[in-house]
């Protein structure tokens, strides 16, 4: 009976020592606050844990609705910690710049944030989560997005956009400028893109489709280490790589298109009027062309060398495991 006791109190001793573990609910709450602002605005958002949500609203104001949770060794303390950020929230302006959550306060420790944002469309945004799901909307500027863990999805945005996450989704759609986006694991789709393009996962499949507007020659790149990757409206240069998944692709090749993946098959579709030079490999798998190719070297079922309507640009194609069709 004694060791029991004192096993117990070994226990709760090393708990209330360590302060690392609350059995205490969190004490939840929100604040709120409007900002006048002239456009264009820059805004920076971060939080350590919590939501991201930013979209285009009235002209002239910039309105901020949080959610918080705040956790600490006792209910009270966390409940106090509530009140404190209430009080003073994190958002600091200068002009036209506006910071949100860029804090290292040991107040915040334990504090889960979620933010709900209203700005001006003229509005240039940074945000910044370590845990959370962001989505942005409706912004003339470029966008800056990364989070830790979440899934990202931004929508009809004027500028460039960039955009990162160690584990989720990425979508993306109406984009007037470039797209750089990765994703340690996660699919990534990307829709009416005007500007180059460029993709990363570690594992997940990638879709990436140009504005059907697009003239001007713009790159195209995307690269995963396990999934299918889908383009289409590409214009100019194209690089894409999977360790083990399918690629398909159409487009006019305004530039060198490179093309390679271990295990999978590749379907290009390039109209019939453009010209470019062809070297097709592969390891195991068939090669079917439906252009009209004049033969450089010999011809043989594994590779495909030679010129299209007089040649071009090189459309370069290998797959260690995989049929190549081009049609």
């Amino acid at each position: 009976m004694r060791l029991l006791r004192f096993g117990r109190f070994t226990a709760a001793t090393l708990l209330g020592l360590s302060g690392c573990v609350s059995v205490y609910p969190a004490a939840e709450g929100s604040f709120q606050r409007t900002l006048e602002v002239t456009a264009p605005i820059s805004l920076e958002v971060t939080t350590g844990s919590g939501k991201i949500e930013v979209r285009a609203g009235s002209p002239g104001v910039v309105k901020v609705y949080a959610i918080v949770k705040a956790r600490d060794d006792h209910r009270a303390a966390g409940e106090e910690k509530l009140r404190r950020i209430q009080a003073n929230p994190p958002i600091e302006q200068t002009g036209n710049t506006i910071r949100i959550g860029r804090t290292t306060e040991e107040i915040y420790r334990n504090v889960s944030i979620s933010y709900e944002i209203q700005v001006p469309e003229e509005t240039r945004l940074v945000t910044r989560s370590g845990s959370g799901s962001q989505r942005i909307e409706r912004l003339r500027d470029s966008v800056n997005a990364g989070t830790g863990s979440g899934s990202i999805a931004i929508f009809n945005i004027g500028g460039d956009v960039s955009a990162h996450t160690g584990s989720g989704s990425i979508q993306l759609d109406s984009v007037q400028g470039s797209i750089d986006v990765r994703t340690g694991s996660g699919s990534v789709k990307a829709a009416n893109i005007a500007g180059s393009a460029k993709a990363v996962t570690g594992s997940g499949n990638i879709s990436i489709a140009h504005a059907a507007k697009s003239t001007e020659f713009v790159d195209t790149e995307a690269h995963t280490g396990s999934g299918r990757i889908d383009f289409s409206g590409v214009t100019g240069s194209l690089r894409a790589s999977t360790g083990s998944g399918s690629i398909e692709a159409a487009g006019r090749p305004g530039s060198d298109w490179k093309i390679h993946t271990s295990s999978g098959s590749v379907t290009l579709v390039i109209p019939h009027d453009v010209p470019f030079d062809l070297n097709a490999r592969t390891g195991s798998g068939g090669i079917d062309v439906d252009h009209p190719v004049t033969l450089k070297g010999a011809l043989s079922r594994n590779q495909l060398t030679g010129k299209v309507r007089g040649g071009g640009m090189l459309v370069a194609v290998q797959t260690g495991s995989g049929s190549i069709s081009i049609r």
